[in-house]
């Protein structure tokens, strides 16, 4: 293993708490705190910006708007989905999102919330498509502390909780990329021509342009399935309120406009 390998997890990790909210807007505040101590200009201008952000940052409503601005999918339709039953070149594929290497309740690795809400999505309509169910993920690049891989894990879950075993369970992808690099060519093999892509709607740009990429030699078709889209996050006054589910929002929409960035 070189040493480029075992620094790049650390390094990402180091980057990202740097630049995922609330780090920028803390240093912000403590900018215009300094400049207050000091007697100068723009000290409390500062740190009102920085604190109203801290706010914002923590709300579903601006999580909401961040998305769209991202270029938020649209749902799989009715139509669409009418138009998968009865055929039999499709598959659906779930991208992880994270596994537990351990969960005391079950005394064995489990989803993370992403995961878990990605799986339960795609047995929704692998059930009302007919068609099977696969899934992707490895051990990512950070996930040092794991020891099996987000498809073993979720294979299991898939077949004891939702008696829908995987027909496909591809275990060796670190990232997005590599996600689409090995597990389109195992679909197109077994005669797979169009895929069902499951993930969340904030992950969902970066996986097309990742899987369109692989999928156009190969003539394969990509559908967009994005979980987590909200009718509505705007109007209520709790949606501009702090809350833990729109602070992990925020932060998921601002490391996805990072990772397109970077090209990741």
């Amino acid at each position: 293993m070189s040493l480029a390998t075992v620094a790049y997890p650390a390094l990402k990790s180091l980057l990202l708490a740097a630049m995922l909210p609330p780090a920028p807007l803390l240093l912000l505040a403590a900018c215009g705190g300094w400049r207050l101590h000091r007697h100068r200009r723009g000290g409390g201008l500062l740190l009102a910006v920085a604190l109203l952000g801290v706010w914002l940052s923590a709300t579903e409503a601006v999580g909401e708007l961040l998305s769209r601005a991202a270029g938020q999918p649209a749902a799989l339709s009715p139509t669409q989905l009418n138009d998968l039953r009865g055929r039999t070149d499709g598959a659906v594929l779930v991208l992880g999102g994270g596994v537990n290497r351990y969960a005391p309740p079950y005394d064995a690795g489990s989803p993370k919330t992403a995961t878990a809400e990605r799986l339960a999505y795609g047995v929704w309509v692998a059930r009302r498509s007919g068609w099977p169910l696969a899934f992707s993920g490895g051990i990512g690049w950070a996930a040092t502390e794991l020891r099996e891989s987000e498809a073993s894990i979720v294979g299991r879950v898939a077949a004891e909780d939702y008696a829908l075993p995987l027909r496909w369970a591809e275990g060796s992808s670190r990232d997005t990329r590599e996600n689409a690099a090995n597990t389109l060519p195992l679909l197109h093999k077994d005669g797979v021509r169009r895929v069902v892509l499951v993930t969340h709607a904030e992950h969902m740009r970066r996986s097309l342009r990742a899987f369109e990429a692989a999928a156009a030699p190969l003539g394969m078709q990509v559908v967009a399935a994005p979980v987590g889209l909200r009718a509505d996050a705007l109007t209520s006054f709790d949606d501009w309120c702090p809350s833990p589910g729109g602070f992990a929002r925020v932060r998921y929409v601002v490391y996805e406009t990072l990772a397109w960035w970077s090209g990741r």
